[in-house]
């Protein structure tokens, strides 16, 4: 994700580091290189050229502070700008109402009926709501079929009427079944068209008329650029929504979408949705985002997903384990399971700081600890709860069980030791060590 963009921002900065402070002269160049930047990752040139001019004044008009470099302070003033043309701050997502309504609205192939299912997951296990998911596409048969397998994966009544082909009676029906059913939130994922016409407007326009939604999302595929903030501001310009959702994040998008729509229409991003798992949506937060933009990782969410997997007690049992030397395979196959379900692997690797560069070029299959697992899986009760009995005999066996060489499990069962030393050694240090630091 915005890989392009990253470097080209990281090439700029370097005219201006080494520099002893900051003027007209050494900035120029700088200023110049992003605002390219930008305009490659198809921010439109008006935009990119505001953004740059307000980044120059700033940069001129800065105290130069001794702790801290004219490189860093300028990566610091784009940061900061970057975060303030993305919205500055998170927005909140209304579900007020008995029912609230939530209308999604987009072209064809943006990604909306994938959405609405993200989003009744989210709304369901995050914020404690009961959805109902209403399949209002009455042009693509599928459409129904492709929301009641997502409703069934997430556990969420799915409402339709495949013989009825008017959208809003459907709506308002699935709204008095809603009520029937003590259902508070309503999400209503309505059709898409290959372009903007004047029948699809017309028909997602008396919806919102006839339903009176507490939220209107419109989904853009980000991989589009800036054609998806051409066309939200068409979309806008009729419904007035109330805010974005950026899908296919994780795709080979160059950012002009993220970096200019709320910008165009002055609404704020809601949502980013990357991958086809249900549970891949997050709330956007512009800083978070302008972080990863510029390299520096998104420590802050990483925590949060560890934090909604990892259950308090139990790491509390984890730590006392390791801290009496203690920590088996058991513990360890556990650990795996709860990271496996933070999401895909590269995208989770890339918000720790500095790692993101380092493997942006690196395949790393959501399957990387597959053959971990297949070696433990392979291990009995007591092997698994005493690692230290596993002589060479039950080495060749665990070999042989997970389809691996002699020395992988050799190279595995070393990595093992020096992990439990390492978190032993984590844990003696000051504050609780590292599983005690929330």
């Amino acid at each position: 994700m915005f890989e392009s963009l990253q470097e080209r921002l990281e090439s700029a900065f370097k005219n201006i580091k080494g520099q002893a402070r900051i003027n007209e002269l050494n900035i120029a160049n700088t200023v110049k290189d992003i605002r390219r930047a930008l305009v490659d990752a198809d921010v439109n040139y008006k935009i990119a050229k505001e953004f740059t001019d307000k980044v120059k004044d700033k940069a001129l008009g800065e105290k130069v502070l001794l702790a801290v470099s004219p490189g860093q302070q300028m990566v610091k003033i784009v940061q900061d700008e970057l975060a303030e043309l993305m919205g500055g701050a998170a927005s909140e997502f209304s579900t007020n109402g008995n029912p609230a309504v939530i209308l999604i609205a987009g072209l064809q192939g943006s990604g909306k009926t994938t959405f609405s299912g993200k989003l009744a997951n989210y709304l369901k296990t995050k914020k404690g709501k009961s959805p109902l998911l209403v399949a209002a596409d009455i042009y693509r048969p599928a459409a129904i079929d492709q929301l009641k397998v997502l409703g069934e994966q997430v556990k969420v009544d799915v409402y339709s009427e495949p013989e009825n082909k008017d959208a809003v009676a459907i709506a308002q029906a699935a709204i008095r079944e809603a009520k029937a059913k003590n259902k508070n939130v309503v999400i209503i994922d309505t059709a898409g068209r290959l372009a903007v016409d004047e029948v699809m407007m017309t028909e997602v326009a008396n919806i919102k008329a006839a339903v009176n939604p507490t939220e209107i999302l419109f989904v853009v595929d980000s991989m589009t650029g800036q054609d998806a903030v051409n066309t939200a501001k068409a979309f806008n310009d009729r419904l007035d929504f109330s805010g974005v959702v950026l899908t296919k994040l994780d795709g080979d998008t160059r950012g002009g979408a993220a970096l200019s729509i709320k910008y165009t229409v002055q609404k704020p991003i809601k949502f980013v949705s990357n991958g086809e798992k249900m549970d891949a949506l997050d709330v956007f937060y512009p800083d978070r985002m302008a972080q990863r933009i510029l390299g520096m990782g998104d420590i802050t969410t990483l925590v949060e997903k560890a934090q909604a997997q990892f259950d308090e007690e139990q790491a509390k049992k984890l730590e006392k384990k390791i801290r009496k030397n203690q920590f088996d395979f058991e513990d360890f196959l556990q650990q795996i399971q709860q990271i496996k379900k933070m999401g895909n692997m590269k995208d989770l690797l890339g918000m720790i700081p500095g790692v993101g560069k380092q493997i942006k070029d690196l395949d790393v299959p959501d399957d990387a600890f597959k053959g971990i697992e297949a070696m433990i899986q392979s291990m009995t009760p007591e092997e698994r709860a005493n690692p230290d009995i596993i002589s060479p005999g039950r080495k060749a066996r665990i070999a042989k069980g997970s389809g691996k060489k002699l020395e992988d499990v050799n190279a595995f069962m070393k990595q093992f030791e020096q992990m439990k030393q390492m978190m032993k050694m984590m844990n003696k240090m000051p504050m609780g060590g590292m599983m005690g630091r929330r």
